[in-house]
């Protein structure tokens, strides 16, 4: 081929090994990068392609980690999956929503507040439950239910007092009347290669597989395949999870992951998301 592929990394999770591992049944050559130990030179004329790939898969589960790596070995001519315009959409639920809403892609009613006060006029609006958000994250963290007035007031000052101000901006979701259950699909360019349930724990209402939900396979309808390739035409497309809830009122995109774990996918009997995955790197360096 001439040219090669990269992987980025600061942990080897499941994804990551099941990437390397189809590499090297494929006879393809992956350059590591361990993250956490990587000095970067912005002035340097370093040949970069020749350390890290001329495609690079950015797989780190720190997303500011990640994103700034990005910027800079794209400014080194670098092409990295996903981009940085994508991961920068996809890590901030405020900028991903909006960039849903203007594509017109169905989403939960969502408010964004700066204080307690703008909290309750959400709330107004909203009623009782609703969801609280951190606007960056992931696995669930920091994610909770606003039950009551009591609840939310309790909630809102251990916000008040964390340092960071990312903690301060209030992202605040209906809570949408659906089945003990979401949507995980997995996009690679412009196709949707898996589509699972995932299901909440006994122990947690929330469906992270990171929290002990269980997956189970889950049809590719019409509606669910043309809202989920829109909302990763939106945020910019390459490999994505777009997350979904049923509702009365149709499908809802609620998130849209820039590095995309597909563990539980694969468990439930999706298809060889690695070798999607490294298929449409290779696409990219044959350009």
């Amino acid at each position: 081929m001439g040219k090669s592929i990269g992987l980025v990394f600061d942990r080897i999770r499941w994804e990551e090994k099941a990437i390397i591992e189809r590499s090297k049944k494929k006879g393809l050559k992956i350059k590591l990068s361990n993250a956490q130990i990587l000095c970067l030179h912005a002035q340097s004329q370093e040949d970069f392609k020749a350390i890290f790939g001329d495609v690079v898969l950015q797989r780190c589960i720190s997303y500011f980690r990640g994103f700034h790596i990005t910027a800079f070995l794209e400014s080194k001519g670098i092409n990295v999956i996903n981009p940085s315009g994508v991961a920068q959409i996809c890590g901030n639920k405020v900028l991903s929503t909006l960039a849903l809403l203007e594509a017109g892609v169905p989403t939960p009613d969502t408010f964004i507040a700066f204080s307690e006060e703008g909290v309750f006029k959400a709330l107004d609006e909203l009623g009782y439950p609703a969801v609280l958000k951190p606007i960056i994250g992931s696995w669930g963290r920091l994610v909770a239910p606003l039950k009551d007035k009591d609840t939310t007031e309790a909630i809102i000052e251990s916000r008040e007092l964390l340092s960071n101000p990312l903690h301060k901006i209030y992202y605040i979701q209906e809570m949408v009347s659906r089945p003990p259950r979401d949507i995980r699909t997995v996009v690679v360019g412009d196709r949707v290669v898996a589509s699972v349930y995932r299901y909440s724990s006994k122990e947690d209402w929330r469906t992270n597989v990171a929290r002990g939900g269980r997956t189970e396979p889950c049809p590719l309808t019409k509606e669910l395949e043309d809202t989920v390739l829109k909302a990763a035409e939106a945020v910019g497309g390459g490999i994505l999870g777009v997350d979904v809830m049923e509702s009365p009122r149709g499908i809802l995109v609620h998130e849209v992951n820039n590095t995309v774990e597909f563990k539980g996918a694969m468990a439930a009997g999706a298809t060889d998301i690695p070798e999607e995955i490294l298929g449409y790197a290779i696409e990219l360096v044959r350009r």
